[in-house]
């Protein structure tokens, strides 16, 4: 499974749909990206693969940043989603 992470302007949390394939999760990240670099703002709707009812609808304009990673399975890797991560010792 592929997430792609929305950070959305004054939303401190990420938006995110799964893919399951890598071709798929490019697809859906090129469309953001297209849209960011569009002049006029449009409404984007994504869907999730894992949740097939989950559908996130956002206006292009108000799209900070995207990235794409990879889930592995029921197991996490100790990263927390989002694009940073704060360690505290």
């Amino acid at each position: 499974m592929f997430s792609i992470d929305l950070i959305v302007k004054y939303t401190p949390i990420p938006l995110s749909v799964e893919q399951k394939s890598l071709e798929d999760a490019q697809g859906v990240y090129q469309k953001v990206i297209d849209a960011m670099q569009a002049g006029q703002p449009q409404v984007l709707e994504l869907t999730c693969d894992k949740i097939p009812d989950k559908k996130i609808s956002i206006l292009s304009s108000e799209i900070a940043a995207v990235q794409i990673s990879q889930k592995s399975g029921a197991s996490t890797t100790g990263r927390t989603p989002g694009f940073m991560n704060l360690v505290g010792e």
